[in-house]
């Protein structure tokens, strides 16, 4: 039998599982890992980012764009620290991310000795970064503990896993057999009677919602069968859960009109969330009954017990609902005039909310129904959220409770090399853009056609408006100096141009989508804009 490098297992296995694509940046510590991607260059691509934490939320975007897991490799000490603010995001959004990180020389780990790279604990810095983690420490335990990993990453509570290596362990080599293919999952076990009293529960609803968060993406064919069942208003989360239920339904509902709606509910079915503004701000009462459905054990009693609790993945759970809720359910009218009578009133309020509206229609006109949008945090990214229509799941991404600035282009490129069959756009403020832009050459690079839209008001705009009205106008670090940006964009080779209208932005967009080859930067110009917090943080309403 020949002998296989640690090194090789590890990307054999890789493979086995699905994974094509390694998000990566080489450095002495992983020096075997990439000669055997060179040597396994035909079956697995290797794209180098020109920053750690490029290359993480690069593979955070291609698993949130397909749902399937992704990889990226970094060397350890400040490698890891600079892709650790990825880690963490992929942690919150519950997002199936495998790190391979570097190590020192496995028998002096922990030593101090002062090695390159070298970080105290480095191990124990992991751990709290994601659920499961471990050293490879020989080639034997390469295989298995990759599968170990990725199986982790899609049990109990989904997330991010991570596996160290030594560098001098990658290349050690031995008999192995040949990687096995994965296990198919076992198949799920339900609580039966916590199901009928589910059932029990939404039949006999007199005012059912629906919440949805990322924990329902995979649901979301179950989800409007059920809405359609019980009539019950389908609202997606502040940040998750867009597209759950496509946006031509008038079923589906966004944040402003789903705080009307939890004042009006006695039964809720929260399917892959946390509720996290509804339990703890919006408020609970006795005349209010939550079925709340969660593959993290945990979740569903972390603010309030719950009437039932269903832990597993939201598909087959909510396939036995409805198996069993007809027999149980209550005659029901349709709400459909109902709700397009709402939809259409909380348009007229988000109406103040300009230019954010006009800029967010021409880029839903440019955009196709199945293209991606990719959220930042900045004003046309929070109007989104409330206003933006989306039509089909993971077609909306946000970067969860992190909310972190400068997230967004860089993870935006890793969905955009994922899903090449569909147009990506990732939108931003001047300051998120900055923290990422440099990942314009591994744009073009690995020819990765995302287009991006800067919106440059020449501050931190919402850290700037903050000040201004609740600070007495005493400003500080809110300012920006930025280059010019279709100059910037222009001198990696990409396509940009100015755009200072709606109508301009649309143009600019469809030229930019057509091009599969090159990617697109188009710069806004814009000035302070309306505050959308009204909308977004919600007073108590049950409980009061």
């Amino acid at each position: 039998m020949d002998l296989t490098t640690t090194a090789d297992a590890a990307v054999a296995a890789l493979l086995a599982h699905g994974i094509d694509t390694l998000y990566a940046l080489p450095g002495v510590h992983n020096d075997p890992l990439f000669d055997s991607l060179w040597r396994n260059a035909e079956r697995i691509r290797t794209l180098h980012a020109r920053h750690e934490q490029g290359a993480a939320y690069m593979a955070l975007g291609a698993a949130l764009a397909t749902g399937r897991p992704q990889a990226f490799a970094v060397v350890p000490g400040p490698g890891l620290l600079n892709a650790s603010a990825a880690i963490l995001t992929a942690y919150s959004m519950n997002a199936p991310v495998l790190g391979l990180v570097g190590q020192i020389p496995d028998a002096e780990i922990g030593l101090g000795r002062s090695h390159l790279h070298e970080i105290r604990d480095q191990a124990g810095i992991v751990a709290r970064l994601v659920d499961f983690s471990a050293r490879i420490r020989a080639p034997e335990q390469a295989a298995p503990l990759v599968a170990q990993a990725i199986r982790a990453m899609a049990t109990g509570r989904p997330g991010p896993a991570i596996l160290e290596c030594g560098m001098d362990v990658w290349a050690r080599a031995a008999a192995l057999p040949a990687v096995a293919p994965p296990d198919p999952p076992p198949a799920p076990a339900f609580d039966e009677d916590a199901l009928r009293a589910a059932a029990e529960l939404l039949g006999a609803a007199k005012s059912p919602v629906i919440f949805v968060g990322g924990g329902a993406f995979d649901a979301a064919d179950e989800i409007a069968a059920l809405s359609a069942m019980l009539q019950a208003p389908v609202a997606s989360g502040f940040r998750r859960g867009r597209g759950v239920l496509t946006s031509r339904d008038p079923l589906s509902v966004t944040h402003p009109l789903a705080h009307e709606l939890w004042r009006e509910a006695d039964v809720v079915l929260a399917v892959g969330t946390r509720l996290f503004f509804q339990l703890r701000d919006w408020g609970v009462d006795d005349d209010l009954k939550v079925v709340h459905v969660n593959a993290d054990p945990e979740e569903p009693t972390r603010h309030a017990d719950p009437a039932v609790a269903l832990v597993g993945d939201a598909a087959p759970i909510l396939r036995r609902l409805i198996d069993l809720v007809p027999a149980r359910n209550r005659a029901r009218p349709s709400r459909r005039a109902e709700m397009e009578e709402r939809q259409a009133k909380l348009r007229e309020r988000l109406s103040v909310l300009q230019p954010q509206l006009a800029f967010l229609d021409a880029i839903r006109a440019a955009l196709p129904d199945d293209g991606i949008f990719v959220d930042e945090v900045t004003q046309i990214g929070f109007a989104a959220r409330l206003a933006m229509p989306v039509y089909a799941p993971r077609t909306f991404l946000s970067p969860g409770y992190q909310d972190n600035l400068g997230w967004g282009y860089a993870t935006a490129l890793g969905a955009a090399d994922a899903r090449r069959d569909v147009p990506v756009l990732s939108i931003n403020g001047d300051g998120g853009f900055m923290y990422t832009a440099n990942e314009i050459a591994t744009a073009m690079r690995h020819r990765i056609p995302l287009v991006a839209v800067v919106f440059a008001d020449g501050a931190f705009g919402n850290v700037r408006r903050i000040q201004e009205e609740s600070y007495g106008n005493r400003l500080i670090a809110c300012d920006l100096a930025n280059p010019d940006f279709v100059k910037f964009a222009e001198s990696f080779g990409a396509s940009a141009e100015r755009a200072r209208t709606p109508a301009e932005l649309n143009a600019a967009l469809k030229r930019g989508f057509a091009r599969r080859d090159v990617p697109t930067v188009i710069e806004v110009p814009v000035g302070p804009m309306p505050s959308p917090w009204p909308f977004i943080f919600l007073p108590k309403v049950r409980g009061l």
